[in-house]
């Protein structure tokens, strides 16, 4: 087995067993194996720059930190907690490489698509499950649907969604998503998800 398999191994148990998988991840972050494909796809959330509005707690990477701590505390009520673990871990690995400034503002575009991409060419490097890989690559493709449904915006496709994930696996990692955040407000963010919940059922 290569380092990189004992690596990956390493995380799939500290995500599905740990209370916070954060505390491990940041310890095995600055290892130089993060610096090499397929890792640096990890390794590139930390300079990835986000809107200090949306996102004070800083880069992707400290974001993601945050979701997948708010995902183990919920990962038992998922149908697929280690395809949401990873998930949480993966549902920014598109920013880095849609991030731009537009009009003086930090804009990730489409990061949810290119993450669905990346995603499923990272998990391919270690895994030949492609089920997992697919519900993994799928609830990252759809993790924004929430914003868009919720704000009536014209990216919101409910049905193609619905067609191809559960919507309430999208509103657990959704929710996970709204709350990595440090100026979260959980009781705002809950309400967005019965929100998108009713509007989906709707259609």
């Amino acid at each position: 087995m290569s380092n990189m398999q004992e690596i990956y191994l390493d995380i799939d148990r500290h995500l599905l067993h740990d209370e916070k998988p954060s505390i491990y991840l940041n310890t095995i972050f600055c290892e130089p194996i993060f610096c090499r494909p397929p890792f640096n796809a990890l390794y590139k959330l930390k300079e990835a720059k986000q809107s200090p509005i949306h996102h004070p707690e800083g880069s992707v990477w400290n974001h993601t930190l945050l979701v997948v701590d708010e995902a183990a505390k919920v990962k038992n009520k998922s149908k697929d907690a280690r395809a949401f673990m990873w998930a949480a871990l993966l549902h920014d690995i598109g920013k880095p490489d849609t991030t731009k400034v537009r009009g003086g503002k930090i804009t990730s575009y489409d990061h949810d698509k290119v993450g669905a991409k990346l995603a499923k060419e990272f998990l391919e490097e270690f895994t030949d499950d492609s089920k997992f890989v697919e519900v993994v690559a799928t609830l990252i493709r759809w993790h924004m649907q929430i914003l868009f449904v919720v704000k009536d915006w014209p990216f919101a496709d409910i049905k193609t969604m619905k067609q191809q994930v559960d919507i309430n696996e999208v509103a657990l990692l959704g929710l996970c998503d709204r709350l990595g955040r440090l100026n979260e407000d959980r009781e705002e963010e809950e309400k967005n998800i019965q929100t998108f919940i009713q509007k989906c059922n709707k259609c």
